[in-house]
């Protein structure tokens, strides 16, 4: 006599990638199918986990997919002349309900669109700075990565996120954005809406549900409950590694009240996926990027630099005088060597200056000796550029009257570490060990005159 075997059995690896596979070809979402087999998110959840589930919820998940038991099940495993048959549902009408609930779904709602919809980048001006993208994109193939760029504005950090973002796509890799700069005020000011507000936005990325009402139990810290919610729930859902960039993180380092407890909270993720322990494969998954500006550094404390020392960090460097010349060539500018000198001398390499520089040359706006000769004026094409740094820079009576006197002298000046530091990562000074000198000619030329009054 047959020994009768357990009405609940699990998913091989193989069959769950199976699943995951369909699931992506006929563009379901993980809640569809589940609306579609009448089964709850929590079975699906456990059953994309490995974790056993009843017989019958599988049967109706198969259905759905037009798959069989058995291509997810082990054979062995399954032996239905043991169990009560459920009802099989009509295949071909469960697929055409989920095609229904696809419909009427927002078109978020596809987690496929997080891949799809990332655009090819415009390369044409764009200027590769080795080893900078191999570094990033080598980064985000590492199981758990932090990867952490970070420079003052107009560096080039935009471009550079969207070619890891298109590198991504490519290695078949799932990804969601996220830019700082559409959390409010208000949200930015109590650590629990802000956590539940990054959850919410995430979850939207990715095309889920909203589930933060099951998963936010309030006996527990925000920061646990954000925790549990993408080991649970986000990071469940998705077979593929997910890319995660964090876009002008340096507006939450602005607020103190978040800052700290959010900077915790993402090395505790990387920390997670180094454990060796159960969760450590889920949070593996993950590969955080978290981009900034570093003008933020002006107003922190040197010795609290949030998440320092953890990841992968990339300094954008400037352009060479080389990829200044390419770069005037693709601008449609036959400029030889002495004409480049003449823009780096103005402006070093700086991304932005150079670009600008070159769009106004290119469509003959401006000739090279007009924008030289009117730079470190107000009628000049730097002059945003030059208030905004002005504008940075007066935050700090005590930056102010350092950078004074760098830009006073020809020769480097020794500065505090602290005044280095902050006046360097505000784009303003090279260093030459705790001594500084003006980034460029324009800013000494610019600074000189507008804080000798």
């Amino acid at each position: 006599m047959n020994r009768r075997r357990s009405r609940s059995v699990r998913a091989t690896p193989e069959g769950i990638e199976r699943i995951e596979t369909e699931r992506r070809k006929q563009k379901l979402t993980l809640n569809a199918i589940g609306e579609s087999a009448n089964v709850s998110s929590d079975t699906l959840k456990r059953l994309m986990k490995g974790d056993r589930i009843d017989r019958n919820s599988i049967r109706d998940i198969v259905a759905v997919l037009n798959l069989k038991p058995t291509d997810i099940v082990e054979p062995e495993e399954w032996n239905p002349e043991f169990q009560t048959e459920a009802k099989q549902p009509d295949a071909s009408a469960l697929i055409t309900q989920g095609a229904s609930t696809r419909t009427m779904m927002n078109p978020l709602q596809s987690s496929d669109l997080t891949v799809n919809s990332v655009a090819k980048p415009d390369l044409t001006f764009y200027v590769d700075r080795s080893p900078v993208e191999t570094t990033c994109f080598t980064s985000i193939e590492i199981p758990g990565a932090l990867l952490r760029i970070k420079a003052p504005q107009q560096m080039g950090k935009t471009a550079l996120t969207n070619r890891i973002l298109w590198q991504a796509t490519q290695l078949g890799y799932q990804t969601a954005y996220l830019s700082f700069q559409l959390a409010t005020d208000s949200v930015l000011e109590d650590l629990d809406t802000f956590l539940k507000w990054f959850c919410a936005v995430i979850t939207r990325e990715l095309g889920l549900s909203n589930q933060l009402e099951q998963y936010w139990e309030a006996i527990f810290a925000s920061s646990f409950n954000t925790t549990i919610y993408f080991q649970d729930y986000l990071l469940a859902q998705i077979q593929a590694p997910l890319v995660l960039i964090l876009d002008n993180t340096d507006r939450v380092f602005e607020h103190a009240k978040i800052a700290d407890d959010f900077c915790r909270l993402l090395r505790s993720w990387y920390d997670q996926s180094n454990r060796g322990d159960r969760a450590s494969q889920i949070w593996q998954k993950l590969r955080l990027v978290i981009v900034h500006a570093t003008e933020i550094y002006s107003a922190l404390d040197i010795n609290a630099s949030p998440l320092a020392g953890v990841g992968i960090v990339v300094d954008l460097p400037e352009f060479s005088e080389a990829q200044v010349q390419n770069l005037a060539q693709r601008h449609g500018l036959d400029w030889d060597a002495a004409e480049v000198k003449k823009i780096t001398h103005l402006v070093g390499g700086h991304p932005y200056l150079v670009r600008l520089s070159l769009e106004k040359i290119q469509h003959k706006k401006m000739m090279l000796d007009q924008i030289l000769e009117t730079a470190p004026t107000e009628t000049g094409i730097y002059n945003s550029h030059l208030r905004q740094l002005l504008s940075n820079l007066e935050q700090s009576q005590e930056l102010v009257a350092a950078f004074k006197s760098v830009v006073a002298t020809e020769d480097p000046v020794p500065l505090k570490p602290a005044q280095a530091f902050k006046l360097y990562s505000m784009g303003l000074v090279q260093l030459e060990g705790n001594q500084a000198k003006p980034r460029c000619l324009l800013y000494r030329q610019y600074f000189r005159n507008c804080l000798s009054t």
